[in-house]
């Protein structure tokens, strides 16, 4: 029991080993995977990132042109942003404010429709 006192004095005048998130932050690492953002303006709903995502948290419905993610299932791997060819989706190396309750993300982007090629006369 003796051997013990140096460590419990220690911890008793010590700084404590944990933060007070989410009132103090640390500064995030560099390359940090944190909070997904996409920019709907540039996004052609082409459903890569939904294919792509492990966690099957993203949602992308072209008819509807709309997109979704649930961030309480996301794992922030990184994979849909890497298979994104348009890059329009972000990932910030900042923390998400704590929830008190379950949301998801939805965005609302413009049905895109393929312009229609002329038939040229070659006859």
């Amino acid at each position: 029991m003796a051997f013990m006192t140096p460590t419990i004095v220690k911890n008793f005048f010590g700084k404590p080993a944990t933060r007070m998130y989410p009132i103090t932050t640390r500064e995030p690492f560099s390359n940090a995977r944190g909070e997904l953002y996409i920019d709907v303006k540039e996004c052609n709903m082409c459903t890569l990132c939904a294919r792509a995502c492990p966690a099957q948290c993203i949602t992308v419905d072209r008819e509807k042109a709309t997109w979704e993610c649930d961030p309480f299932e996301c794992v922030y791997c990184g994979v849909c942003v890497d298979v994104c060819g348009r890059k329009c989706l972000h990932q910030h190396d900042q923390y998400r404010a704590p929830a008190v309750e379950k949301f998801v993300m939805h965005e609302q982007g413009e049905i895109k429709k393929k312009p229609k090629k002329e038939a040229s006369d070659s006859a």
